[in-house]
């Protein structure tokens, strides 16, 4: 594959919550479309909630399709990766993964990366090209809001 565009995108942002409230957000997919700021999500099941890495949850996207997440990378607290897969498919090699880090002010940093360095799928390639440091960022202010009121 040869583009232009760069195929690992990522933000970061201070959120004024403990790393375990704003990670129980992430951590628990039927929360996820209140705070997606790829507009993306429509809804998740409830009781998906991830524990542990190679846990598959199931999210229905706005064009109606469902995708299962397999969980790749996991740390209680600190960080969560998973890679998207049409239902029974293997994943296309994408990635999702956030990353937060307690700082000694009870904030936060959050990491919020979108990886397709990996992406097999060609016909997702024009999406995967759309996904902007902004769209990472509009998640990440949509997350700040939800971990700060809550």
């Amino acid at each position: 594959m040869t583009t232009e565009q760069p195929t690992v995108v990522t933000s970061s942002r201070e959120i004024a919550a403990d790393a375990a409230r704003i990670f129980e957000l992430i951590a628990d997919p039927a929360r996820q479309p209140s705070w997606d700021g790829n507009d993306n999500l429509v809804e998740t099941a409830g009781d998906q909630r991830v524990h542990a890495i190679g846990d598959i949850f199931a999210t229905t996207l706005t064009n109606g399709g469902v995708r299962e997440n397999r969980v790749v990378e996991f740390e209680e607290g600190r960080r969560i990766a998973w890679k998207p897969s049409d239902v029974g498919a293997e994943p296309a090699g994408h990635l999702w993964r956030w990353e937060l880090e307690p700082l000694d002010d009870g904030c936060t940093l959050v990491t919020h990366t979108y990886d397709w360095s990996g992406l097999t799928d060609e016909k997702r390639f024009p999406r995967a090209c759309s996904t902007s440091p902004e769209m990472l960022a509009a998640s990440l202010e949509r997350l700040a809001t939800a971990a700060e009121t809550s």
